[in-house]
């Protein structure tokens, strides 16, 4: 039994050699069966909806991130002037995004300007659309400071 384990031993270290010295080679650029050749990379349409269809989700998720991290009771009761200020305004290789801006009207009696991005395929595990939006004045982790100017093109 000793002496199969060891003669297997052998021929294992052998055989790792032998591959060894075969990878020893120079190297050489990918046939085309090693080339992704299926994966040509995303593919856009540019369809992106229109800037009213954000804004029961912009009201949503303000509810909710003001509620849940900061304790606070402010709502978005409505929205007013609220349009396009740019479409794919980068190259056209990019990913395509709406950006709009306009007024929310928030449950204190206050107006304040809302800037948002729709972003194509920018959902959920990349389904659907994606929003993302800031509030001004009420950026307060400041992910979009100064005054939510990273959220405009």
């Amino acid at each position: 039994m000793r002496a199969l384990t060891l003669k297997s031993l052998r021929f294992a270290a052998l055989l790792g050699l032998m591959f060894g010295a075969l990878s020893l080679g120079e190297a050489r650029a990918a046939n085309p069966l090693e080339l992704n050749f299926w994966l040509n990379g995303p593919r856009y349409d540019g369809a992106v909806v229109d800037c009213e269809r954000a804004l029961p989700t912009i009201a949503t998720q303000f509810w909710e991130k003001e509620s849940s991290f900061w304790n606070s009771s402010l709502k978005i009761t409505g929205f007013a002037a609220v349009h396009e200020i740019a479409f794919r305004p980068w190259q056209s290789d990019n990913i395509p995004r709406r950006y709009c801006t306009g007024d929310a009207m928030l449950n204190d009696g206050k107006v304040r300007k809302v800037h948002f991005s729709i972003i194509e395929d920018g959902g959920f595990a990349g389904y659907g659309n994606g929003v993302e939006w800031c509030v001004v004045g009420l950026d307060r982790n400041w992910a979009y400071n100064p005054s939510c100017r990273a959220a405009r093109p």
